[in-house]
């Protein structure tokens, strides 16, 4: 197999290569969101939480257990991503990634009453999940070059149209599998799904473009431009950058002390965020230091990844909302009136299938429309939109909380207008971010730059768990009682004003924003 296959003729030809990574895609998909949007109804049900006596906590429990698993799911793209870049490249690691997953995927079929190897089975989909996250778009980018960078966009919103085409089925499916025939075929059958995907992506081998990994050490990479911006003195001037560094690294090995109270996965998110913040940010304010040591074009990409790093941090707000739909959301909706036949966990089909036919409209009827009355709906202005869209979404589930905590019975069809709200913002942020991260990372560093988009989803999580974390204390439930709702109903409204906060800053920024193109030559 040729490493790096001759680049195509400036024909601007769609590649043939992709329909087998659409096609895995789609089929992965369907197994991920299979199995995740029946995880918190299926945990608060089985024998894995009934040690916990108390319906409420259970359900917090449940709740915890599944933004773990999330946060798992998004922070092993840094390993994907590195191995993938440094090592063995994007084919081999989505292959090998991909055999890990089946077999997480098989433990939660056979250990369903089994809290060791039910939890390992999640580990491994983590494990696996995360670890083919950031390649397989960064892939999809890779068979594109100068003469068809064109047609990327129109594949990027297509590779998000298949990943929901896969979730619309799920979603509708998996929960009345395990209502109808229990968690081993409901989880089985995801597996089943997995191992055709890792399949379909095997017979694309020979049609693919290889970029090869950076196998021998580069003296201008990202890493060694920051250390340098970090360490190098300069005579008659102070070193901020270095303290902030420093900082960041001593927050890190304090949180730990949250270990006890908050649990390893919190205290390790913790870390991690000040770890990047201090790293990031110290290098940011001497990164000319680096100038002269290494090459402008090194200098100027770091700086180039470090304004897209603020842009990832700005959606992590976005994450913490959207991603509880298949927890806060879903328990919300069991509460709600609706058919015996239906079960709450179905309402997230919604998603989906709005997502199919919101890509579309976007692009054929609402973007040209926006350009026809002179505003042009780039990627940032786009994504600042998207954000405020997820507030929205949670000031009406908030109304719908508030409605039946003063004993109002709400159908669950009412939840239709936050899922449409939410989705649009989804649509906005999610499959515009995609091509954002990939156009906006340079060549060298694409996996991990996808990986650290991918990173977002994990600081999203975190916040959700946090909150969580919150509301077990006496002294902040008391204090929510005084304003008159309930805790439940608080927190929708706290995460939507979160959400738009987030939409200013991430606005005003955003302004300031210079767009790079770094699209391989053809």
């Amino acid at each position: 197999m040729s490493s790096t296959p001759a680049a195509p003729a400036r024909t601007g030809r769609f590649p043939r290569q992709i329909p087998y990574i659409i096609g895995n895609e789609g089929c992965e998909r369907f197994s991920f969101y299979g199995m995740r949007n029946i995880l918190v109804q299926f945990l608060i049900t089985s024998t894995l939480l009934q040690h916990i006596l108390d319906a409420g906590e259970r359900e917090l429990a449940a709740k915890d257990l599944m933004h773990s698993f999330m946060i798992g799911v998004y922070f092993f793209p840094l390993l994907g991503g590195y191995l993938a870049d440094r090592f063995f490249g994007k084919y081999n690691t989505i292959l090998w990634f991909s055999l890990v997953y089946c077999a997480g995927h098989a433990c939660l079929a056979l250990f369903e009453d089994n809290r060791t190897g039910f939890f390992t089975g999640l580990g491994l989909i983590a494990l696996g999940a995360g670890g083919i996250k950031p390649l397989v778009a960064s892939f999809v980018g890779d068979q594109f070059d100068q003469s068809n960078k064109h047609l990327a966009k129109v594949v990027f919103d297509g590779f998000y149209w298949i990943i929901n085409f896969g979730s619309l089925f799920a979603s509708l499916l998996m929960p009345l599998f395990l209502k109808n025939f229990g968690p081993s075929v409901a989880f089985g059958i995801p597996g089943l799904l997995m191992f055709i995907a890792t399949f379909v992506f095997w017979l694309g081998r020979k049609h693919y473009v290889m970029v090869p990994p950076a196998t021998t050490a580069d003296p201008n990479s990202f890493s060694n431009v920051i250390r340098t911006a970090l360490m190098r003195e300069v005579p008659g001037k102070g070193r901020p950058g270095l303290w902030v560094a420093i900082a960041g690294l001593v927050l890190a090995a304090a949180s730990t002390a949250l270990i006890p109270s908050l649990g390893f996965v919190i205290a390790f998110c913790v870390a991690l965020v000040a770890l990047l913040a201090g790293i990031g940010g110290g290098a940011w304010i001497q990164l000319d230091r680096a100038r002269g040591v290494h090459p402008p074009e090194a200098v100027d990409g770091v700086r180039n990844v470090l304004r897209v790093l603020v842009i990832f941090a700005l959606t992590t707000p976005f994450y913490s909302l959207f991603d509880q739909k298949a927890s806060t959301w879903v328990i919300q909706g069991t509460a709600m009136t609706k058919p015996d036949w239906f079960v709450a966990s179905q309402m997230q089909a919604l998603n989906p299938a709005l997502v199919m036919i919101l890509i579309p409209f976007n692009n054929l009827v609402l973007y040209p429309a926006l350009k026809r009355f002179g505003w042009e709906p780039t990627a940032l202005r786009r994504m600042t939109a998207g954000i405020a869209f997820s507030g929205l979404a949670w000031i009406v589930v908030g109304g719908i909380q508030v409605a039946m905590d003063t004993g109002n019975a709400m159908s669950i069809v009412w939840q239709v207008l936050p899922y449409a709200l939410l989705t649009f913002g989804e649509v906005l942020v999610s499959a515009t971010g995609l091509e954002f991260a990939y156009s906006q990372a340079p060549q060298a560093m694409k996996g991990v730059v996808m990986s650290f988009w991918n990173l977002t989803t994990t600081i999203g999580n975190l916040w959700v768990l946090l909150a969580n974390a919150a509301v077990r204390n006496d002294a902040v439930t008391g204090s929510i009682a005084t304003t008159g709702l309930s805790t439940a109903a608080f927190q929708m409204f706290f995460f939507a004003a979160f959400a738009l906060v987030a939409a200013l800053v991430f606005g005003l920024y955003a302004r300031r924003y210079r767009m790079a193109d770094n699209y391989r030559e053809a």
